[in-house]
């Protein structure tokens, strides 16, 4: 007993019955991440100068969205689980178990997120850095659910963060049952890196990055997107090279590995680009861009604009916000 006192224990399960229906930690743990994405992006988005409500509406297309192509990238890279003979091709569908692509999810969400924006005149990278926090807080909150799942951790350890690891079954047949059984003997199997949990720290480290750059560097037109986007796949890279848990190879390496080396130098290249556009921009919304001085710089209700990039940096050597004339720049904080 005393090999694992200093150990982290693990639930004795993922999944409880209320009545007929099963509460699954996985799917809480989602659910609770999509709430603090939206809170945390509503309030970032009307510091921006957007209306209240925006980000909600944006969310009915890009979440759904997201959750399949979340989905779709797990089946892709992971599809010898669900094809071939003795498999079940039905349980592709079943998001319930698990099994989100945080690629997937950031790809078709955005595609979602695009279609909202659009619809609503809004731009979609100043969206973006609006939900980039959220986003990634959102992300640390759903590896909970790894957790509760005893999934996605590395190899043995003898550290004192070792997660310990326990044998679940069917307490009705006795069988084992890794995704919805219960652990009745709390002896660890295994004791192993918490991969989920050093995502998780990382995660919300990458989270309050990006928080510091925008405000000290107000940053605008995706660059708070593209720098999640870089510090995410910059630990997800060196993370995901510690998992243990059986993934598709590519060149010898974990697929996950060679995306996030991918999309880590497009996000890079993307904010350095960016930067020609000048600072932040300020997104004019409803009464605001009535009362704008009606030259055509800036649109009215439901639209949004952003001229003179050329004012960004002026005097203190920072990237000021790119000003629409007749609209001051917004002086509130980001949260």
């Amino acid at each position: 007993m005393t090999t694992f006192l200093t150990t982290i224990p693990s639930p004795d399960r993922g999944v409880w019955q209320l009545g007929p229906i099963p509460l699954r930690a996985y799917a809480l743990c989602i659910i609770a991440g999509i709430i603090v994405a939206i809170y945390w992006g509503e309030r970032r988005w009307v510091a921006r100068g957007g209306v209240k409500g925006e980000v909600t509406d944006i969310a009915v297309f890009a979440v759904p969205f997201g959750l399949v192509g979340g989905r779709l990238y797990h089946v892709a890279t992971d599809w010898h689980k669900y094809f071939g003979e003795g498999k079940n091709p039905w349980e592709a569908l079943a998001i319930w178990n698990g099994g989100l692509g945080i690629w997937g999810a950031i790809a078709l969400g955005g595609v979602g997120a695009w279609i909202a924006c659009r619809r609503r005149g809004i731009p979609l990278p100043a969206m973006a850095d609006a939900l980039a926090p959220g986003i990634v807080a959102a992300q640390a909150i759903g590896r909970l659910g790894n957790y509760f799942n005893q999934e996605l951790y590395g190899g043995p350890t003898d550290l004192p963060w070792g997660l310990e690891i326990y044998e679940r079954i069917d307490p009705a047949t006795g069988f084992k049952d890794e995704l919805t059984g219960v652990a009745i003997d709390h002896t660890p199997i295994l004791v192993v890196h918490p991969t989920f949990l050093y995502e998780l720290l990382w995660n919300l480290g990458v989270a309050l990055l990006i928080v510091w750059a925008d405000r000290k560097f107000r940053l605008g037109h995706g660059r708070v997107f593209a720098l999640y986007v870089a510090g995410y796949t910059a630990g997800r890279f060196w993370i995901e090279i510690m998992r243990t848990d059986p993934a598709t190879m590519v060149f010898g390496l974990r697929v996950n590995v060679i995306t996030s080396v991918v999309v880590f130098l497009g996000a890079v290249v993307y904010f350095v680009l960016a930067a020609k556009k000048g600072g932040r921009e300020v997104i004019v919304r409803g009464d605001a861009a009535e009362e704008s001085d009606g030259d055509g710089d800036a649109e009215s209700a439901g639209g949004a604009s952003a001229a003179d990039p050329g004012t960004a940096g002026a005097g203190d050597g920072k990237a000021g916000a790119t000003k629409v004339p007749g609209i001051e720049p917004a002086a509130k904080s980001d949260e």
